[in-house]
């Protein structure tokens, strides 16, 4: 065993110039940062896990919450978020592919390797934009506020609301007229102000008018805080039919302010608690705020192995240290993807 040991002198080892450990410095700063920047995530998750832990009734679940795609509408639980992870998991193994052809010399094969990771990379932060565009916008029906001081987020096929017809002028509409542009977001708009009442709706402009809106099918409501009769328990959490319909409109057609809730914010969301909306915003975009870097780095470096600069020094040492940049960013995504989407 000892003929195989190498003896280094302390000069070599330790004269300023060489890594002891055989590592290249910029490697080593480089692991330096992914080190520290996990403490940032882990803290940032178990923050997350203490309040879920101490708000566990109302905490949304993931298939509820994320259950839509792009041009396709509600009804997919999970499958986009799925879709995006399978390609940041993807390209994190093109990234490994452009690593390997640096360790070869093969400065097409980095090139292309690179784009590829690039492109993953690009449909991610476009996915989670996405992502937070339907978030904050929220679902077609909210969250609503029973008459019994419950809270209950509402699934099912939301009936296309097709006019409203002015049954009193304001200052703009007159008595009559029919109104067939920019429905649903002054329908929501109206409903979070209470300027609904029966069917009857207040405009921006005063007018009144009267909602002509198809009939929703399988509307459900799920009790999300128990309230004086309506509970969160397993057992009767659920309530369809007749009943889920007449508690709905009772409230949402009740004149009051705020018993609806659309979407979310930093003050409020139609999912859960109000921290579950500013936990999701910080950590999902401080980890898009790294993709997004990443993105960006990697097309530096790949112009520069265009440019063949690596190639002229002789090694794709810079390529390496973004792959572990770039690794990084997709092991943390695991951690946050199964906190948020899973759990």
């Amino acid at each position: 065993m000892g003929d195989h040991s190498v003896q280094l002198d302390q000069k070599y080892l330790w004269g300023g110039k060489e890594s002891p450990f055989q590592v290249s410095y910029g490697k080593m700063m480089m692991w330096f940062f992914l080190v520290s920047d996990a403490l940032t995530f882990g803290g940032l998750l178990v923050a997350y896990g203490f309040t879920r832990h101490d708000c566990l009734e109302a905490w949304p679940i993931g298939e509820e919450t994320f259950n839509s795609l792009p041009f396709l509408g509600h009804g997919y639980p999970l499958l986009y978020v799925a879709l995006m992870t399978f390609i940041l998991i993807v390209s994190s193994v093109t990234m490994v592919l452009a690593v390997e052809a640096g360790h070869r010399m093969d400065k097409r094969g980095v090139v292309k390797w690179m784009i590829a990771t690039i492109i993953g990379g690009f449909f991610f932060v476009g996915s989670q934009a996405w992502e937070w565009y339907h978030f904050i916008h929220g679902s077609e029906f909210g969250k609503v506020e029973l008459s019994d001081g419950s809270l209950a987020i509402v699934k099912g096929h939301f009936g296309e609301i097709e006019s409203f017809t002015v049954t009193e002028s304001g200052g703009h509409y007159k008595q009559g007229a029919v109104i067939k542009e920019d429905l649903m977001h002054t329908f929501q708009h109206a409903a979070a102000a209470g300027h609904i009442t029966n069917g009857i709706i207040t405009l921006h402009d005063g007018s009144k008018a009267m909602v002509k809106k198809a009939d929703d099918h399988d509307l459900t409501l799920i009790i999300k805080k128990s309230g004086n009769k309506q509970k969160a328990s397993k057992e009767r959490r659920i309530i369809t039919g007749e009943s889920a319909k007449n508690l709905y409109y009772g409230a949402l057609y009740s004149g009051e302010a705020n018993r609806v809730i659309y979407g979310a914010n930093l003050k409020q969301n139609e999912y859960g608690p109000q921290q579950y909306a500013q936990f999701f915003f910080f950590i999902t975009g401080f980890h898009g705020f790294h993709v997004f870097s990443g993105v960006v780095i990697n097309i530096i470096i790949c112009l520069g192995v265009v440019a063949g600069t690596y190639h002229k020094r002789g090694h794709y040492e810079m390529v390496e240290k973004t792959g572990l940049y770039w690794h990084f960013v997709d092991l943390v995504w695991v951690f946050v993807f199964t906190f948020f989407y899973l759990i």
